[in-house]
């Protein structure tokens, strides 16, 4: 998630007001960000990154940017992009082919005269900030199509504060998150979210940002709680549930161990598999320029 504006007669990434980028809110030329971007791509071949961009730039920037940066040779082309919400191609196709950069822009213009993805074509949002994260409620953000459209096939899902805080975060990136998850997952339709955008991705309480992408790629892989429990070459449906942990044997001469005890609970939630799959669930870095 990066927001782009025309500054210093190139694309700056800012996080600014207004439309405009000034020398107090912007953070450093974009093609510094899509080379280290670049440089990802070529390391891991088997990666698929999706950019969302918060556009503010002229017709004809970003493409200079972008061809500049060498990001062009794993650009997924529109003309390949499903229409009224159609299936996407597998992850292994789009990894053979070698176009493994999607790249989704705010602006609808851009769709017919630069060849990028206008987001709200493909993608449905529920709303940022504060007001995104009351319990019980998946309201879209204003430029997003209805969180239930059919006509986008693709689902992203915000849950942060207006005002990141490094501290509170780790309340909102354990329980909450997962409500929020299940309560989107309804309101979308019962289509569970396939970009899940945090702050602090690596901070929780137990389980966080980690288990949430675990539990969406289950359900969607193969219809289990978590990808965990999906069993290879089976129906959809078919999950291996792992017995709960023994309880502990008590200290001779300390506390016993209680149900609830923050020892258990993190011993349930250690161990996860990060799963970035197109079509599934796929953790967001929010970064705020």
């Amino acid at each position: 998630m990066l927001d782009t504006y025309d500054f210093n007669n190139d694309v700056w990434l800012c996080h600014s007001f207004g439309g405009n980028c000034y020398n107090i809110t912007a953070f450093q030329p974009a093609i510094n960000v899509f080379k280290e971007i670049q440089t990802f791509l070529d390391a891991n071949p088997s990666e698929v990154i999706t950019i969302f961009l918060e556009d503010y730039t002229a017709t004809g920037s970003l493409p200079k940017v972008f061809n500049a940066s060498g990001l062009m040779k794993y650009w997924f082309p529109v003309a390949k992009m499903p229409k009224s919400g159609g299936n996407w191609p597998l992850l292994k196709d789009m990894i053979s082919q070698n176009q493994r950069l999607i790249v989704f822009t705010s602006k609808k213009s851009k769709e017919a005269s630069e060849g990028i993805a206008y987001e709200w074509n493909y993608v449905v949002e529920n709303q940022y900030g504060n007001d995104g994260m009351v319990a019980g409620k998946c309201p879209n953000r204003a430029e997003s199509p209805a969180m239930d459209s059919k006509s986008q096939s693709l689902v992203l899902m915000n849950f942060f504060t207006t005002d990141p805080s490094e501290t509170g975060v780790c309340g909102n990136n354990s329980a909450p998150l997962v409500s929020m998850l299940k309560t989107c997952h309804a309101a979308s339709g019962n289509r569970w979210p396939n970009y899940i955008a945090v702050d602090f991705y690596m901070r929780s309480d137990g389980g966080g940002a980690p288990l949430a992408t675990d539990m969406a790629n289950g359900h969607m892989v193969c219809g289990c709680d978590n990808i965990a429990y999906c069993k290879t070459n089976s129906t959809f449906g078919t999950c291996v549930i792992p017995p709960p942990p023994p309880p502990r044997a008590p200290t001779p001469g300390g506390r016993s161990s209680r149900a609830g005890d923050v020892s258990s609970a993190m011993g349930v939630v250690s161990h996860h598999h990060w799963s970035f799959f197109l079509g599934l669930a796929s953790l967001l870095v929010l970064l705020l320029w």
